[in-house]
């Protein structure tokens, strides 16, 4: 047992130094640190008196708002685990999340009551359900209104490792695993956030939101409130182009978290030009790889505030950092060009071979990091822990070499895996729902490249015996069973899947076959 601070204790600090600062802006409303620790402290207290313990896990699916913003703090404070969804997941996917998890409570914005009864059903272990918004039973504003009168005002104790947040994120098999993000380890990921994305950052800064907070936008939020820095989120859950820059201007916003996907709409549409955007000091991207014609697209437009980061849910975005002075709009061989970066302060990079040996600058294996914003392990999964930490690092599954000066290159992933609009597809897990279609006999999921998402999946169908596959109709089972953003965007029909020596559908020669065929 190693004791450290309580994440909750940013906020409570921050609030004492700017109480009458803005912290937080949604649509025509606006809260100071004061009156948001307030409600973050007063909702801690009604959820410990109804009966949500430290160690417990609250499940929130929401879209952003100040809600969600205010949910993670409340569990911290009081030492329960923050389990956020993507709120793009179909309802048995959320049932599973609660499930797996065990979670005692689920917070639900009551735009998703198909999602809410999934969980209700799937996880017995829930003895708390609250709503997020008016006329569904309990709501967040009622637990605030409830605990009012004698809020949380100390920080629960926990040690280094006490679990905070669990980060969900799928693997090779395509079931979602619970990365256990820890108090001891988010300290340190809030801390090289301001250090190495944002340095200078103080409460004359301010944020723009454009990402679900359930996920990298949540941890880069958390740096804004260890600083005092006001976040102010989009009024819906769509991007809004002409939106964000107006509330840009408006806002004097000086740092924001993004994709490329949306880094490149921000930067395509007219209205970049009609708004004043100097202000942005640190306009950050990560989660895919950037066609190098966007970013010099984007480096117009913006000017050097560019920075690019490369990390997974489980390091917590935290593997390498590229910054504005090391991007360049010239082909300069003096800049490290299609480079994700170099290693983040305290994080250490290797390249392993498959028997798990280091190798040499230049030479390409797989990217292994360790340091301390590696998560504690996968939550209840022993085995995957285990696989993912052998040989004393963590791996990423993704395939890449180190440069001379240590700058990092990916070349490709261990996994099937692609990357979509900066979320992650694991082919499998489509594949089998794709299946469930009774014409479909075999499927096989590739991701292809696409000029605007950066990759996108192709679907390859085999039909039953006797059936006849209608695209529309398949595309149309997968409404319900799987998050929108997994879907293929395209059906191709094939009379039968190329087999290797061994059985196996080699994805390769499937992406070959596509090319060949102009079907890719």
């Amino acid at each position: 047992m190693i004791p450290t601070s309580n994440l909750a204790s940013l906020l409570l600090q921050t609030a004492r130094r700017l109480p009458d600062r803005p912290a937080l802006v949604w649509r025509d409303r606006e809260w100071n640190w004061s009156g948001l620790a307030a409600r973050v402290m007063a909702a801690a207290a009604a959820l410990r008196a109804r009966g949500i313990a430290k160690g417990d896990r609250v499940l929130v699916h929401a879209r952003n708002g100040n809600a969600i913003f205010e949910s993670g703090w409340a569990c911290w404070l009081i030492g329960a685990v923050w389990v956020p969804t993507n709120f793009r997941l179909s309802p048995p996917e959320v049932a599973y999340l609660a499930g797996n998890a065990g979670c005692r409570a689920h917070v639900f914005d009551t735009g998703f009551p198909e999602h809410r009864t999934a969980a209700r059903e799937g996880n017995p272990a829930c003895m708390l359900d609250v709503a997020i918004g008016e006329g569904a039973g309990l709501s967040w504003d009622d637990l605030v209104a409830e605990g009012s009168a004698a809020p949380v005002m100390r920080t629960e104790s926990v040690d280094r490792d006490h679990p905070a947040w669990l980060f969900y994120t799928s693997g090779t098999t395509g079931r979602p695993k619970g990365g256990t993000l820890t108090h001891g380890q988010l300290a340190f990921v809030v801390t090289n956030h301001i250090a190495d994305l944002m340095p200078g950052l103080t409460h004359r800064d301010a944020s723009l939101v454009v990402a679900p907070l359930s996920h990298g936008a949540g941890i880069h939020a958390m740096a804004q409130v260890a600083r005092g820095a006001v976040s102010v989120l989009l009024p819906g859950e769509r991007l809004d182009v002409p939106e964000a820059w107006r509330l840009v201007e408006k806002h004097r916003v000086s740092n924001m978290f993004t994709v490329p996907t949306i880094l490149n709409a921000l930067c395509r549409d007219a209205s970049v030009d009609a708004f004043d955007h100097a202000s942005l000091r640190h306009v950050i991207y990560a989660g895919a790889p950037m066609y190098r014609e966007d970013q010099k697209h984007a480096l117009r437009k913006l000017g050097p505030c560019l920075v690019q980061y490369f990390g997974l849910g489980e390091v917590t975005g935290n593997i390498t950092v590229l910054p504005p002075e090391w991007h360049s709009l010239e082909d300069d061989p003096a800049f490290p060009i299609g480079s994700c970066g170099y290693p983040r302060t305290g994080i250490e990079i290797a390249i392993l071979d498959g028997a798990n040996r280091p190798l040499s600058a230049g030479e390409t294996g797989e990217i292994c990091v360790r340091g301390p914003a590696v998560m504690a392990g996968y939550f209840g999964n022993e085995e995957a822990t285990a696989k993912a930490f052998a040989a004393g690092w963590f791996h990423t599954g993704d395939i890449g070499h180190l440069d001379a000066r240590g700058f990092l290159h990916i070349t490709g992933r261990q996994s099937d895996m692609y990357i979509s609009g900066g979320s992650n597809v694991y082919p499998r897990e489509v594949e089998e729902a794709l299946l469930t279609h009774p014409t479909v006999a075999e499927a096989c999921v590739v991701g292809v490249p696409h000029e605007k998402w950066g990759e996108t999946g192709v679907a390859v169908l085999v039909p039953a015996d006797g059936a006849t596959i209608d695209p529309a109709a398949v595309m149309a089972h997968l409404d319900g069973r799987l998050g929108r953003y997994k879907w293929p965007s395209r059906i191709v029909v094939w009379d039968a899947l190329p087999r290797s020596g061994y059985g196996k559908v080699p994805k390769n020669e499937v992406k070959r076959l596509l090319a060949e065929r102009g079907e890719g």
